[in-house]
């Protein structure tokens, strides 16, 4: 479930703080209504993509469900919310 965490984490965080994470992503999975194999699915896509148009900087990457409320009617909404730091963008011309 963590594997894409490991590759882009950096190797000093402490027992404490990675299942702190692992915690708040059982809970968010939890409450989206999303297995984490999709989850991971959607976050690999979305790295491949990006990889296309633009070199990614490692350290800072985060992409993570959450659950929000609709402006329009206030009914609750899953939402992803990605920070992915960039390196360069390449030219497609």
């Amino acid at each position: 479930m963590l594997d894409i965490f490991k590759v882009f984490s950096n190797d000093t965080k402490t027992s404490k703080s990675v299942a702190k994470e692992r915690l708040q992503l059982v809970l968010v999975h939890d409450r989206v209504d999303c297995s984490p194999t999709l989850l991971d699915m959607i976050k690999t896509d979305i790295l491949k993509v990006i990889a296309n148009y633009a070199e990614i900087e490692e350290e800072g990457l985060e992409i993570k469900m959450s659950k929000s409320r609709s402006e329009e009617d206030g009914v609750p909404v899953s939402a992803l919310i990605a920070n992915i730091p960039l390196k360069n963008v390449r030219d497609r011309n």
